[in-house]
C-alpha cells in the first residue's frame, strides 16, 4: 500500500503541447499527439442553434439530456443521471459525498482519483490489491483501467459495494473506457442498489474532450445532492446538444466501436514489426512496458510523435491511435528509426 502525501497539486496528464514544446524543441510540426486515450476520429461536427450560445441552458434540455444518458449508458433512469462539465468537475464532489476518512484507490492508475478524494478531506493511500479495497471508507477505481486496461468483473465489484455500503462507505468506479470495454461488466444498471457511483465521460469515446462534459450515475438521493453542488447551468448549452445528438446515435456509436477495434489491431501488428511488446490497454489506447521504454520516448519525441511517459515509472507508455494516413506513416517512420538505431547499439556491445 502506498500512503498518498494529500498533496492537492494538479499532477501531469497527456495532452500538451506546450510541454511537448519545451521537451522537443527541434522536433518537426506538426505535433503527432498519441499521448492521449481520446478518440482521434470525432463525432461530426454540426451547426448548433443560436440559443446554445445566446441563452442560458433550459432545464428541461438538461432533462433530455439525462434521458438519453440514462439509455446509453443503462442506467435505471434519468433520476439516476447527474450531468456536469466534465468529470473532472464531479470527482472531488462524488468524493465529498462519503464523510472524510481512508481512501483507497486502486492503482497504478488516473491520478487524479487520489487528488480529488484528498481535496475531499480523505486520508489516500494507492494499493495495488483488490482486496485491499474492502476496509476503506471511500474505494475508487477505473474499470477498465487506465492505463494498463485491467478490468474487474461486475461480481467482484458488487460484492464490495455491498461491503461498503453495508458500513455506510461508497464505491466509485470510473466507467471513462467503458464505451469501448466489455459493458457486461459496467454497474451502470445497478446503481439504484445505492452505495456506488459509476462515472461516465463524454469526451473520450466521441474525440469531444473540449466540450466538456461527464456524468455520475447513482441512487436518487446523491443524484440529488451532486445535482445541489452543482448548481442550475452547469452544463453549457453546446454541451447539452453535442451530448443529446451524440449519445442518441447509436449507430455512429456501433460503426465506430468497430473502426476503433480495427485500429487498436493495426497498432498492435505495427508496433510488434519493431519488437515493441504490447502488455495491455483498450481499443483507444496501448499500453508498453519494458526496459527500453524511455529510449523509445524520447526517440519518438524527437520525431515529434508524443506518446505518454510516467515519471514515476518509467519503463511504462501508452500510444494512443493516429488519426489518419499521414500520422500512421509518421508513426511508423519513427519507429524504423529507433528500432534501427536500437539494432546497430545492440551489435556494438556484442562480444
Amino acid at each position: 500500500m502506498k500512503l498518498l502525501d494529500g498533496a492537492v497539486a494538479a499532477v501531469d496528464h497527456g495532452g500538451s503541447l506546450g510541454r511537448a514544446s519545451a521537451l522537443f524543441p527541434h522536433a518537426p510540426r506538426p505535433f503527432v499527439d498519441l499521448s492521449t486515450g481520446i478518440n482521434p476520429h470525432s463525432y461530426p461536427l454540426f451547426e448548433l442553434p443560436a440559443t446554445a450560445l445566446s441563452r442560458l441552458p433550459e432545464s428541461e434540455r438538461l432533462r433530455e439530456l439525462a434521458e438519453i444518458a440514462a439509455k446509453a449508458y443503462g442506467a435505471p433512469s434519468a433520476a439516476h443521471v447527474a450531468a456536469g462539465p466534465g468529470t473532472q468537475i464531479l470527482l472531488p464532489r462524488v468524493a465529498s459525498l462519503v464523510r472524510p476518512g481512508k481512501a483507497r484507490v486502486l492503482g497504478p492508475t488516473y491520478a487524479e482519483h487520489a487528488r480529488a478524494a484528498a481535496i475531499a478531506g480523505h486520508a489516500v493511500a494507492e494499493v495495488n490489491d483488490f482486496a485491499a479495497l474492502a476496509d476503506a471508507d471511500l474505494a475508487v477505481l477505473v474499470n477498465p483501467n487506465n492505463p494498463d486496461g485491467r478490468v474487474i468483473e461486475r461480481d467482484r465489484l458488487l460484492d464490495l459495494a455491498v461491503r461498503l455500503r453495508a458500513r455506510g462507505g461508497m464505491l466509485v468506479v470510473d466507467e471513462a473506457f467503458m464505451d469501448v470495454g466489455p459493458m457486461e461488466h459496467s454497474l451502470a444498471g445497478d446503481v439504484g442498489e445505492g452505495g456506488m457511483v459509476v462515472l461516465r465521460s463524454f469526451g473520450k469515446f466521441f474525440g469531444l474532450a473540449g466540450v466538456r462534459l461527464g456524468f455520475a450515475l447513482a441512487d436518487t438521493l446523491t443524484v440529488e445532492r451532486l445535482d445541489a453542488q452543482l448548481g442550475p447551468w452547469a452544463v453549457a448549452g453546446p454541451a447539452l446538444e453535442y451530448g443529446i445528438r451524440a449519445l442518441a446515435d447509436t449507430k455512429w456509436q456501433g460503426d465506430m466501436r468497430q473502426r476503433l477495434a480495427g485500429d487498436a489491431e493495426r497498432l498492435d501488428a505495427l508496433l510488434g514489426r519493431f519488437e515493441v511488446p504490447v502488455a495491455g490497454g483498450t481499443s483507444l489506447f496501448r499500453y508498453l512496458s519494458f526496459p527500453d521504454a524511455p529510449n523509445l520516448f524520447a526517440a519518438l519525441g524527437r520525431r515529434g510523435v508524443l506518446v505518454r511517459h510516467f515519471a514515476a515509472r518509467p519503463h511504462v507508455l501508452r500510444i494512443g491511435l493516429p488519426r489518419g494516413e499521414e500520422e500512421w506513416q509518421r508513426l511508423e517512420s519513427a519507429l524504423a528509426d529507433w528500432a534501427a538505431r536500437r539494432d546497430d547499439a545492440a551489435k556494438e556491445t556484442a562480444p
